[in-house]
C-alpha cells in the first residue's frame, strides 16, 4: 500500500521525506518476491496506508523504543522496536499472514490523539486527494524557486511550482481553487486548461486542449487528454484521447482506448457501491460520486463504456458495445457480452511489449506476482 501514490508522492515517499531516511516495505506471502528487509538497532514501523499529517507524524517521532501506537479501535499504526523484538516483529508479520498481534510481543502501546489520515478503500486514493495535494506541495516546494512559465500561458493565482525541464505552453492554469505542481521533464501542451489542485508528475503529458479539473494527479510518465475530474493515476498509463474520466484511480501500465468514458454519478443521485476484495462484495463508498477504479495493466478498447462504480481487474481486457459489469475480474477478457479468460502467456507477451515501449523490463518477480494474483483470482472469473 505504500507504493501507491496520492497527492504527488507515493506514501513511502512522504514519509522518507518527513523522516530524511529510506523505506523498505514489509509484506507477506507472494508480494515477497524480490523484497529483502533487514533491522537494525532502532526500527521504525508504519503501517502502509497511514497518511503523514503533522500532529500522528509528531506522534511517532516521539515514540520510544518498546512502544507501539495504535487507533482509537485498538489497531496498529507504528511501533519503535530495538533489534530483537523488531525481528520478531518481522517475522511473525509474516507467519500471520499480515496481521500481527502486538500483544505476543514485548512493549507497552499508547492510543493515538486524534483521527489518523489513512487509505483503507481504494476509493480513499481520489477521495483524499486534494489534502495530499496540498500537503506534498507545501512540503516539496518550500524554500525553492520555481522555473519561470513561458510567455503565452495564462496563470491564475500564484500557488504554481514547475520544476525544471518541464515545458507549458499556451496553457490556462487557474491555481485560485489549489496549486498546481509540474514536475520534472513533463509538459503540458498547448490549449489544455487546468483547475487546481493538479499535480504532474516527472516525465508526463497533458496533451493538446486537455481539460483537466481538481484534485487530479498524473503519475510519472503518463499521458492524458481529453476531460479529467478527481483523477489519480499511478505510473506510466495513458488516457490520451477525447473522453471523460472522473472520480477514479488508475494503476499502472494501463491504457484507456479513444473517446472511452466513465460515468461517475447515478441518475438518481443515490451513494455509490464498489467492489471491495476484502468484503467479497458491493460496499457502500459514502459518496455519490465514484467512477472507476482499474488495476495494474488492464486495457479497454476505442469507445468503451463504464458505469457508476465499476472495479476493472489486474491485466483485465476490455472492449466492445455497451456497458460492461461493474465488477470486471483480474485478467478478464471481453466485454459486455461477455468474457474469456485472458490466457497468461499472452497476457505476459502483451505487457513485455507494453513495458519496453518505455525501456522497462518485465523481471521474474513481477511476473511470479502477477502469476499468483491470477491463480487467487480464479474464483472470480465464473466462465472458467
Amino acid at each position: 500500500m505504500a507504493e501507491l501514490r496520492i497527492g504527488i508522492l507515493t506514501i513511502a515517499e512522504k514519509w522518507e521525506n518527513r523522516f530524511g531516511i529510506s523505506a523498505h516495505h514489509l509484506v507477506h506471502g507472494y508480494l515477497s518476491e524480490g523484497r529483502k528487509i533487514q533491522s537494525g538497532e532502532d526500527n521504525l514501523f508504519v503501517i502502509g496506508g497511514l497518511l503523514p499529517e503533522k500532529e500522528i507524524t509528531k506522534q511517532i517521532i516521539n515514540l520510544s523504543k518498546g512502544l507501539w501506537l495504535l487507533d482509537s479501535e485498538g489497531n496498529f499504526l507504528a511501533a519503535r522496536l530495538d533489534q530483537e523484538n523488531a525481528e520478531r516483529f518481522i517475522s511473525t508479520y509474516v507467519t500471520s499472514g499480515g496481521n500481527p498481534q502486538y500483544s505476543d510481543l514485548a512493549g507497552q502501546s499508547i492510543k493515538a490523539e486524534g483521527q489518523p489520515r489513512q487509505i483503507r478503500h481504494t476509493w480513499d486514493i481520489f477521495m483524499k486527494n486534494g489534502e495530499e495535494l496540498a500537503s506534498d506541495y507545501q512540503w516539496i516546494t518550500s524554500g525553492r524557486v520555481s522555473a519561470v512559465a513561458a510567455p503565452g500561458n495564462q496563470i491564475i493565482g500564484e500557488r504554481l511550482f514547475i520544476e525544471e525541464g518541464a515545458k507549458v505552453q499556451c496553457a490556462i492554469l487557474n491555481t485560485s481553487t489549489g496549486p498546481i505542481y509540474i514536475g520534472k521533464n513533463s509538459e503540458v501542451m498547448e490549449g489544455s486548461v487546468i483547475r487546481g489542485p493538479f499535480g504532474l508528475c516527472e516525465g508526463a503529458t497533458v496533451k493538446l486542449s486537455a481539460k483537466i479539473y481538481g484534485p487530479t494527479t498524473i503519475g510519472p510518465y503518463c499521458k492524458v487528454g481529453g476531460e479529467l475530474n478527481n483523477v489519480v493515476m499511478q505510473a506510466n498509463s495513458n488516457k490520451a484521447h477525447d473522453g471523460f474520466l472522473g472520480n477514479a484511480a488508475i494503476g499502472e501500465w494501463c491504457n484507456l482506448g479513444a473517446d472511452t468514458n466513465n460515468s461517475n454519478l447515478k441518475n438518481t443521485y443515490a451513494e455509490v457501491k464498489l467492489w471491495d476484495y476484502a468484503a467479497n462484495s458491493f460496499v457502500k463508498t459514502g459518496s455519490i460520486f465514484c467512477g472507476l477504479v482499474m488495476g495494474d495493466h488492464a486495457k479497454c478498447g476505442i469507445n468503451t463504456m463504464f458505469n457508476t462504480g465499476t472495479v476493472v481487474g489486474v491485466g483485465a481486457n476490455v472492449f466492445g458495445s455497451g456497458y460492461p459489469r461493474q465488477f470486471i475480474p483480474d485478467f478478464a477478457w471481453g466485454g459486455a457480452s461477455g468474457f474469456k479468460t485472458f490466457k497468461f502467456d499472452e497476457f505476459i507477451s502483451t505487457a513485455r511489449v507494453v513495458m519496453s515501449r518505455r525501456n522497462v523490463t518485465l523481471d521474474e518477480a513481477q511476473i511470479s506476482i502477477l502469476r499468483e494474483v491470477m491463480a487467487m483470482s480464479a474464483g472470480y472469473r465464473n466462465w472458467e
